[in-house]
């Protein structure tokens, strides 16, 4: 929404569940989405900051799913499309291979094929070289992107979609594009369609978006009951930029009075050099 301002939402596949203005994607605000609705199942996520922390302890229960497409995107970017290295092409394909993933055994065999990739290029992604006095990985964008999918992997998170027990139900998704595709470019649109609101009005109007997106829609008029004014929003907004301020002025380490300059238990000072 700003530069220290967004939104968070959580949604089912056919309804905006929750949503949270907050400064940023911090595992307390992801805390305040989180409590509000029960803990489901299956979460896919994204992978933001905070999310995990306050996950674990909202939901410690709930299984994790970081959306497949999201993943391919990570190993993108430190490949790029168009990678120069056999070994970096390679990678670039096992990421697209993840975007196609639908059974158990898919699954097994892209985890085998990506084993077996790791042992192929280990010796040449431990390559260091020396700059500026210290030695750094020579490739270490693929370094970073096979860290990445290594943490996935241990984590479990790459491919819970296909939990036999979890699929009883039904299939379950992979990707939260639903919430890129049915809430984010929509909302987007929404504010594109109305430039110039100020940035108060245009929270409101994704906060009214999501209202009428909702399970169980209130009418316009009991939404207005219950919908922030902008003086309260800006109050709120002020209230915690002073409680930054504030924060920022207090003492860090180092900087706090030094209890033995005022309490000494022999008559020399002791804050002379």
């Amino acid at each position: 929404m700003a530069r220290n301002v967004c939104v968070l939402i959580a949604a089912s596949d056919e309804y905006v569940l929750s949503w949270y203005v907050a400064r940023s994607e911090s595992s307390r605000s992801y805390k305040a989405l989180l409590s509000r609705i029960a803990p489901p199942m299956l979460v896919v996520t994204d992978g933001g900051s905070g999310f995990e922390k306050a996950r674990k302890e909202i939901w410690p229960d709930t299984e994790v799913q970081r959306c497949t497409f999201h993943a391919f995107t990570q190993i993108k970017r430190y490949t790029t499309t168009r990678p120069n290295l056999v070994c970096g092409q390679e990678l670039y394909k096992l990421g697209l291979e993840l975007l196609h993933i639908t059974t158990k055994q898919e699954a097994k065999l892209w985890v085998k094929q990506y084993l077996v990739w790791v042992s192929k290029w280990d010796e040449f992604l431990n390559e260091k070289t020396v700059q500026d006095g210290r030695e750094e990985f020579t490739h270490l964008r693929l370094v970073k992107a096979k860290r990445a999918v290594n943490t996935l992997l241990n984590k479990g998170h790459l491919f819970t979609y296909l939990d036999e027990l979890l699929c009883i139900g039904g299939p379950l998704p992979s990707t939260n594009n639903r919430l890129e595709g049915g809430i984010n470019s929509p909302l987007r649109q929404v504010l594109r369609e109305h430039r110039g609101l100020c940035l108060i009005r245009r929270i409101k109007a994704v906060f009214w978006w999501c209202c009428f997106h909702s399970e169980r829609p209130l009418s316009a008029a009991d939404i207005l009951k219950v919908m922030p004014t902008d003086e309260d929003i800006e109050k709120i907004s002020k209230s915690l930029t002073y409680l930054e301020s504030n924060y920022e002025s207090i003492p860090k380490w180092g900087d706090a009075i030094v209890w033995s300059e005022f309490h000494t238990s022999d008559p020399w000072r002791h804050d002379w050099d």
